[in-house]
């Protein structure tokens, strides 16, 4: 198991022991399993939807566990407080990434570590040479951490669910 670290967090890639826990018990069942508690909203409803739906993926794709979801463990606190990671395996040399935090966890700075953290182990591999991310059309918190990692805004895409996105760049090197 590929778990990335960085100085605050602990991003655990999610396998199915992770997802049948969840599906069997919700928040209670996966924090029992991690032996972490739970921070209040530590992932809101589309991720919650997201982590069930993710089950059939892993059963069809076991190989992918450490290119899709990780939750996201605070070290000090030993809380889970939010979860992201990829958007499936590298694909002609680009990988996509996202995250998602706790409201109680967020302007500290634990969205730049995460996903300084995920481009960091994203840059390992050989057949990555970009990674992306997306947000909402206008500036925003999620912008600001994009900017401070290092990501560039690339093009306004429309996406079939959100409508009109912005896509952010990163180049390795």
């Amino acid at each position: 198991m590929t778990t990335i670290r960085t100085a605050r967090l602990r991003l655990v890639p999610v396998r199915l022991p992770h997802l049948e826990a969840f599906a069997a018990g919700g928040d209670a069942g996966l924090a029992a399993l991690l032996g972490v508690s739970v921070a209040p909203d530590w992932a809101g409803a589309d991720a919650l939807q997201a982590i069930a739906a993710s089950q059939a993926f892993l059963v069809s794709n076991p190989d992918s566990a450490d290119w899709w979801m990780h939750v996201f463990v605070h070290e000090a606190d030993n809380r889970l407080i939010g979860l992201g990671g990829y958007k499936g395996a590298p694909s002609g040399g680009r990988l996509e990434f996202g995250y998602e935090f706790a409201p109680g966890y967020r302007g500290q700075g634990l969205a730049t570590e995460a996903a300084e953290g995920m481009i960091a182990h994203a840059f390992l591999q050989p057949d990555v040479d970009h990674v992306i991310a997306h947000t909402l059309p206008q500036e925003n918190a999620s912008t600001r951490v994009l900017k401070r990692c290092g990501l560039a805004f690339d093009e306004v895409v429309q996406d079939p669910e959100d409508g009109e996105i912005w896509r952010w760049r990163r180049d390795r090197g």
